[in-house]
């Protein structure tokens, strides 16, 4: 199936590694050109390089820190001027686990900047040339917290959730401009930060890495993680032409792991 992407431009946040760089691939496959953002620009320059020579499409890195409210406003200005995107990614790293109570007040602050207003204030950046050309994609990524709240992560729960009313409000204000706005909730996807989590609960545990994973994949339907490419194909999907129907939804990557309806 042709996405009818060809010669967009996408901005993918949080592009570094795991689901942010597959689905700049998935789009860079689909011969969008690609703006790829993370915080460590020489993996970035190298995903650029990738991009490029496997799929001729044009393809930039562009450093950014989602905790810094001075940066994300200096990207802002690129989005409006430079860049006018047609497709955002807006993908951003969780905060740190724990309890619910007694929450440092930084953590709060930098968690609102990174998982809420940063990606309010790039959505909205990248609205203005969308709204002209009557066409746009905006898909966030969040996490299964939000349907059902992860005891270890309660800081990522909370915030991540605004996202979530932030998203379907917007949807319903800019449908009629030919613009979707959806959130994409990954389950265990096979991806640098499950490897660590595991290595770290086989140390935890005392039992092997494999154990680990076996316990893991009891608990998922499917009876695996997922791969990366099978999340970001779903991605490429919603941020393409032919998701033209699919706007103020949640949609699950996650093998029947989230149990709620």
């Amino acid at each position: 199936m042709d996405l009818g992407i060809k010669g967009k431009t996408a901005l993918v946040l949080g592009a570094s590694q795991g689901i942010g760089a597959g689905i700049a691939r998935a789009l860079a496959a689909e011969g969008c050109n690609v703006i790829v953002g993370a915080r460590r620009e020489d993996v970035l320059a190298e995903l650029v390089a990738e991009l490029k020579s496997k799929n001729g499409v044009e393809a930039e890195a562009y450093s950014i820190d989602m905790t810094d409210k001075a940066a994300v406003a200096a990207m802002c200005e690129k989005i409006q001027g430079e860049w006018q995107p047609e497709i955002l990614l807006n993908n951003a790293g969780g905060p740190p686990g724990g309890n619910i109570i007694g929450v440092d007040d930084e953590i709060w602050e930098a968690s609102l900047q990174a998982l809420l207003m940063s990606v309010i204030r790039i959505s909205e950046a990248a609205l203005e040339a969308m709204i002209e050309r009557q066409w746009g994609r905006i898909l966030t990524v969040t996490s299964s917290g939000v349907i059902a709240p992860i005891p270890t992560i309660p800081v990522s729960n909370v915030v991540r959730s605004g996202i979530v009313s932030y998203s379907k409000t917007l949807a319903n204000e800019v449908a009629k401009h030919g613009i979707t706005v959806n959130t994409i909730i990954p389950g265990r996807i096979d991806t640098e930060r499950t490897v660590n989590m595991d290595k770290f609960a086989s140390e935890k545990q005392g039992i092997s890495v494999e154990d680990v994973q076996k316990k893991s994949w009891a608990q998922i339907p499917a009876g695996r993680y997922g791969s990366v490419e099978e999340f970001a194909d779903v991605a490429a999907f919603l941020l393409s032409a032919r998701a033209s129907y699919v706007t103020g939804s949640q949609i699950r990557i996650d093998g029947g792991t989230i149990k709620n309806v």
